[in-house]
């Protein structure tokens, strides 16, 4: 599985049930938040590393450019539709249920650290666009020490303000046609043995190269942890 440096972000609230059935875990997680105060936000973010100085991103041909009728973004990023993937490491068997979709299998997983310390690099959301919202994910799944667990992660209340989570200030948004955001953000879900992460990942067009001297890095992508659940 492919690999990616984690960036932490804490977002307004969800509801999560773990749901007892025979053999199944009853505890309740232990939910886990980081946060501080940027932009002036209702929204709060740690301090991320953010390109605001260096090469502009290139306009393109001005013509073109009227005619798109870029305007400033409207602000704040909301979405309307979703993409959505889960990923299960350590788990002896593991299974994830949304929006009409069946992920996961079971036999037992790799555990995180075989693939190293990126080992979520390059996840994106393969399913969607997924209207917002649909009924809660439910997650069945046997940690490494046996223990079956069973839990709905209600996406729906997590971000049920619509509101796109991520590192890129405002002024560092990019002028965008009609000033709208169509880009749809991926929901991530990670099953880690008794621990549960929710991400968004969505692209965001940037006034700056992101990468001084690659003309192509015109957006910042990066995966913002949203919540953690230990079981």
């Amino acid at each position: 599985m492919p690999k990616m440096p984690l960036q932490v972000a804490a977002v307004a609230s969800l509801a999560l049930a773990a749901c007892a059935t025979p053999g199944a875990a009853t505890s309740q997680p232990t939910e886990i938040q980081e946060s501080k105060p940027m932009h002036g936000a209702r929204y709060t973010y740690p301090d991320p590393p953010v390109v605001t100085s260096g090469e502009l991103v290139s306009e393109g041909d001005p013509a073109i450019s009227a005619k798109m009728n870029y305007k400033p973004v409207e602000w704040p990023l909301r979405f309307e539709k979703h993409s959505f993937e889960p990923r299960c490491y350590d788990t002896l068997e593991c299974q994830v249920v949304y929006a009409g979709f069946s992920f996961g299998r079971d036999k037992p997983t790799k555990s995180s650290a075989s693939y190293g310390d990126d080992y979520l690099k390059g996840w994106n959301g393969s399913y969607g666009a997924i209207p917002n919202f649909v009924a809660p994910a439910k997650v069945t799944w046997r940690s490494k020490d046996g223990t079956l667990h069973e839990a709905e992660i209600d996406i729906g209340a997590i971000f049920k303000d619509e509101l796109v989570r991520h590192f890129v200030p405002r002024e560092e948004a990019a002028d965008l046609p009609d000033g709208k955001n169509e880009s749809v953000p991926s929901i991530l879900l990670e099953v880690n043995d008794r621990t549960i992460r929710l991400y968004m990942k969505a692209s965001i067009p940037t006034k700056h190269l992101q990468d001084p001297g690659n003309r192509y890095s015109t957006s910042r992508r990066d995966l913002v942890l949203v919540r953690t659940y230990t079981y």
